[in-house]
């Protein structure tokens, strides 16, 4: 399954000034998958360490953290030449030993050499750090998320169209009615199925969405085990009733996170930690307020608001149990979850594309649900589940701070007119920093 994020271990595998590289993402996301395709593409062979099942190498980094000792030792384990720049290390679930953490330090200032690539899910390189200090300064880091839409249409063999999207969007030009039809279609295919790799997989060998549930729950469970084995048990209760609370809060008219949903007299000192921890683990997407549409636009962040979604929006749909009809239908409905949908695939799709998730309300009732910072340009986008659109907020934004354009995202073709950019949903992923 082509990933983006080859490019990425493709650059650091060239750069001259290279340091061992941590993958983050939330578990589930391809990790593993990706990190053994790049070593068989670009090396002549792969050294690969599990170190939560292989135990006898993972205690032997309780010893000696000598980059020699630790290459003689992998060689003899797994019977094969290390040689540096043809062969990579891939040390995999890499929260479960801090000391494998603490190599990677060693490896940057003592044998920068050797390609090392460590894989983890964000919430135990976040959390399980009680005796070593993670390695600042000493390691490249990149992310990686579920598929974004363009992935998906090249798993579902659609290469094709995910260019001509792109030559669309930047021409601002329309496609033919029966396309644009279809490609809203496959859109909606994204929302059930989402991006989880192997959920994706399922879909693409079958084209039957009850094939997906069980690999959908499979996840979500596994991440609501990881809940209970990184976190205290009350503090595994807490993060619970945040993540089940997600549906919820996006069904609201009013999307800003409340912690009373959560629970009745709940508040941040109550439930911050489990947010963070969320956030840590990749499994939510947290979207900022900001005051100003003023740049930069971090600056003006309100921390005490933000909106969650969650970080794929096939789980979404799973999880709030809302009919695959519903999903599919070619009439536009009133559904409000629908928008919410729509308006969590748009969170994914910039997260995906490494944007920064902001959105603006002011003191009376306008709201706009992102605004983003592209080069220089404060950029306000509002989303529309359909093809009904009215932007009163986001023209109130761009006249207050003079924006350049505004984007609208929804069901509509591509288009430029009062200043709107038109994008349909499908080409979401064309908008970058």
């Amino acid at each position: 399954m082509e990933r983006k994020v080859m490019a990425e271990l493709v650059k650091w595998k060239d750069k001259t000034n290279r340091m061992p590289l941590i993958l983050n993402g939330a578990r589930q996301v391809g990790k593993t998958y990706i990190l053994k395709a790049f070593g068989e593409t670009y090396f002549e062979n792969t050294i690969y360490v599990h170190l939560e099942n292989q135990t006898a190498t993972a205690a032997f980094f309780e010893g000696d953290l000598t980059p020699t000792r630790i290459i003689q030792y992998l060689e003899a384990a797994y019977n094969q030449k290390i040689t540096a720049g043809k062969t990579l290390i891939i040390l995999d679930e890499i929260q479960s030993n801090e000391r494998a953490l603490m190599a990677l330090k060693v490896f940057c200032e003592e044998a920068p050499q050797y390609h090392i690539v460590a894989a983890g899910s964000l919430l135990g390189v976040a959390v399980n750090r009680e005796k070593y200090s993670f390695p600042v300064g000493k390691v490249d880091e990149t992310n990686m998320y579920p598929l974004d839409f363009e992935e998906f249409l090249w798993a579902n063999g659609k290469q094709f169209f995910a260019e001509e999207i792109k030559q669309h969007f930047a021409n601002n030009q329309p496609f033919a009615e029966g396309i644009h039809q279809m490609l809203i279609e496959l859109y909606k295919h994204y929302l059930i199925t989402g991006g989880m790799p192997a959920v994706v997989k399922q879909f693409v060998e079958t084209q039957k969405f009850p094939d997906i549930i069980d690999i959908q729950s499979r996840i979500l469970n596994e991440y609501l085990a990881d809940m209970a084995k990184y976190a205290s048990a009350l503090t595994s209760v807490k993060i619970r009733a945040c993540y089940n609370s997600i549906p919820t809060q996006l069904a609201k008219e009013n999307t800003k996170f409340q912690y009373k949903v959560v629970q009745k007299g709940g508040s941040a000192t109550l439930f911050g930690e489990s947010i963070d921890w969320l956030e840590s683990a990749g499994i939510v997407l947290k979207c900022q307020k900001t005051t100003q549409g003023l740049m930069p636009i971090a600056a003006y962040a309100d921390l005490s608001d933000f909106k969650l979604y969650m970080a794929d929006v096939g789980l979404l749909t799973m999880k709030s149990g809302l009919a695959y009809q519903t999903v599919l239908s070619t009439i536009e409905q009133d559904n409000s979850f629908l928008g919410a949908l729509a308006e969590n695939y748009v969170a994914q799709q910039f997260k995906g594309n490494q944007i920064p998730l902001y959105y603006w309300k002011n003191d009376n009732t306008a709201e706009v649900d992102f605004v983003l910072q592209l080069g220089t340009d404060i950029i306000p986008v509002e989303v529309k589940k359909g093809k009904r659109n009215k932007a009163i907020s986001m023209n109130l934004f761009a006249k207050k701070y003079n924006a350049p354009y505004s984007i609208r995202i929804s069901q509509k073709h591509f288009g430029f007119d009062n200043n709107i950019k038109a994008v349909p949903l499908y080409a979401t992923f064309c908008i970058t920093k």
